[in-house]
């Protein structure tokens, strides 16, 4: 049975790749890019908690039912579990929604790769627990703190911009937003960078591959929006990564 889930990982490995050269042709339509054509429209703030609930309550299953695991692997589950509890509940009650709202397709696509994503990481984390607290442990979750404190520092950035009743966008600045685009996509790719690290395993490291395929796209595209919408946006800044993307 091991054999099989490592094969269906590779196919799902395989599938994100190839969803990175989509994405850069196919911009998902929500947000800022929401368009018409893709399904009925749900408004952001339940859009969010539908698409981020299954990777909660995943690995909240996992953690209960492997409570006696080593305390490295209860610290991973840990740090997952609070990321979700914020992406599920925290960032869709401070959000600021758009008037256009989010495709159920989006919602969709979206919980079906959460729940995958929830199951092959829960199964390997516990599986495969790291058993000791090892220097690449330790680093791996230095990055993955870090990781979360730029996001949720972008996403709050952003959110100021605008004073109640404002819905125009703005050009972020400040900290990170004076050198890229998406901060809070880096931060992303920062946190699962050190997850990958810390968990060292295929499925974590499947689940970074995914977050780059997604989000690289993705912050190119808020950059090329960016320098379209606003005629004076900085032109040395980069989209992703400072001073190279």
């Amino acid at each position: 049975m091991i054999t099989e889930i490592r094969y269906a990982l590779y196919a799902w490995m395989g599938l994100g790749v190839l969803v990175f050269f989509l994405l850069n042709f196919i911009t998902a339509p929500y947000g800022r890019h929401s368009r018409k054509g893709w399904g009925p429209m749900v408004s952001e703030r339940l859009a969010w908690v539908l698409m981020e609930f299954p990777s909660l309550a995943i690995l909240l299953y996992f953690l209960v039912k492997h409570w006696s695991s080593p305390i490295p692997a209860l610290i991973l589950a840990g740090a997952w579990v609070l990321h979700y509890i914020y992406r599920t509940f925290i960032f869709p009650l401070l959000l600021r929604p758009g008037p256009k709202g989010t495709p159920v397709s989006i919602i969709f696509m979206s919980q079906v790769f959460n729940t995958i994503n929830a199951l092959f990481n829960g199964f390997f984390l516990f599986m495969y627990p790291p058993t000791g607290f090892s220097l690449r442990f330790a680093s791996g979750m230095f990055i993955l703190i870090a990781g979360f404190a730029i996001h949720v520092w972008a996403d709050h950035r952003l959110r100021v911009l605008r004073k109640p009743g404002e819905t125009e966008y703005k050009i972020p600045v400040g900290g990170l937003f004076n050198y890229v685009s998406s901060p809070n996509y880096l931060g992303e790719i920062v946190e699962w960078t050190g997850f990958a690290i810390a968990a060292w395993n295929l499925a974590a490291l499947a689940f970074l591959l995914w977050t780059i395929a997604n989000l690289v796209p993705r912050a190119l595209a808020h950059h090329r929006w960016y320098k379209k919408q606003f005629s004076d946006y900085p032109s040395d800044r980069k989209a992703l990564i400072p001073f190279i993307l």
